[in-house]
């Protein structure tokens, strides 16, 4: 079960990483002109990945330094997931692991 939920937690982090991902690229071919977000479509995909995105994004915003027009912020969420949230996650299991005896 253990095992489970955390297979499961992992997916949801890489899941999450590649939503960060397209969101990055889908906001360059926005800002580029060649997505028209008068279409509707095009309007609701950028609005779910703004929703999905931004709670994670506003508090790194607030801490970075203003770069003109270049938003570090992505990159800077991509690398704390990669390198303090993964491995928390994975001594985490491996912590708990032990304790069970598996």
């Amino acid at each position: 079960m253990l095992t489970l939920i955390f297979g499961l937690l992992f997916n949801i982090i890489r899941l999450y990483t590649w939503v960060v991902i397209l969101s990055c690229v889908f906001s360059f071919l926005y800002a580029f002109g060649v997505l028209d977000t008068r279409n509707q479509i095009v309007w609701s995909i950028g609005r779910f990945l703004d929703r999905l995105t931004e709670p994670a994004l506003r508090p790194i915003r607030r801490i970075l330094p203003v770069t003109g027009n270049m938003d570090f912020s992505p990159l800077v969420l991509l690398l704390l997931i990669q390198y303090l949230l993964t491995p928390l996650v994975r001594q985490l299991y491996y912590t708990l692991a032990a304790n069970a005896g598996f």
